[in-house]
């Protein structure tokens, strides 16, 4: 910036000492640019809504993954959509309800976690990021009263445990901000009953992360076998559910030839047997 600004020319909101929050700045600074925030957006248009996201640990982690279809009321608006993002190097968020809101969330998300670390020098831990994203949601509150709910599911690498049977870490969320810790397995959107109840019958816990990938996917088919807004792996389109693995080493996004693969095996055992 030149030195000959006049200090008038910048807003207080800049030169003020703040804490590590970025999305606190933001409400200061430029509130406008927060999701929903003072918007009276009056009747809405049909809008794209993701769908399923699933959750599960597995030895010395866990696993996210969600399907790819977006809808518009009755129609299929996206086939390829992407609802699981890594946040930061061990984290992960998946989300459900309004599309554009919940991307323009993650985006915000990870500013804040970045934001953080450069301010504080130091990484949040696994449970300052849930209550940093609870009180993001909170925050769009008004915008979900008007029908823009978004709904994430947020896992992590617990690098505070030692034990690891229980490092890896899944936290769920309600509109209005509330945190809830789930154990094992978890899922939201319009198909996650039917997840977990897939889930229910075969999750094991401790399995190695290839074998809980392989209870996500199968998660997800059953999900889309009963859930009209929920997409299965797309066989002619080369179309295959997001997955992120999170252990000691990180996040792992799996490449779609490696989805790919585990998604062609669970279709060919559906092939025989319908019901899994």
């Amino acid at each position: 910036m030149s030195s000959d600004w006049p200090a008038q020319a910048i807003p207080a909101a800049y030169l003020t000492p703040g804490t590590g929050s970025f999305s606190e700045f933001l409400a200061r600074a430029e509130p406008q640019l927060l999701p929903g925030h003072g918007r009276d957006l009056g009747p809405l248009p049909e809008l794209r809504h993701g769908t399923t996201v699933v959750a599960l640990t597995c030895a010395d982690g866990v696993v996210l993954a969600g399907d790819r279809r977006a809808t518009m009321g009755n129609v299929i608006a996206q086939r390829d959509i992407e609802k699981v993002f890594v946040t930061d190097s061990h984290s992960a968020i998946g989300i459900a309800g309004t599309a554009g809101m919940a991307i323009e969330m993650v985006r915000l998300f990870r500013l804040e976690l970045e934001h953080y670390e450069k301010i504080e020098g130091a990484k949040l831990s696994l449970d300052g990021k849930a209550n940093r994203l609870a009180s993001m949601i909170r925050g769009n509150l008004g915008a979900a009263l008007q029908g823009l709910a978004v709904l994430p599911l947020f896992v992590g690498y617990d690098l505070s445990i030692s034990d690891p049977t229980r490092t890896g870490r899944i936290y769920s969320y309600d509109v209005t901000g509330g945190r809830y810790e789930e154990h094992d397995y978890y899922g939201v959107g319009s198909g996650s009953t039917f997840a977990r109840s897939a889930l229910k019958k075969r999750f094991v816990r401790g399995s190695d992360p290839a074998s809980a990938v392989r209870f996500a996917v199968e998660a997800l088919y059953d999900a889309a076998d009963e859930d009209s807004a929920t997409g299965g792996p797309d066989l002619t389109r080369r179309i295959f559910p997001v997955v992120v693995t999170i252990g000691r080493d990180g996040a792992v996004r799996w490449t779609d030839e490696a989805v790919g693969e585990v998604s062609e095996q669970v279709v060919a055992g559906r092939m025989t047997n319908p019901g899994g």
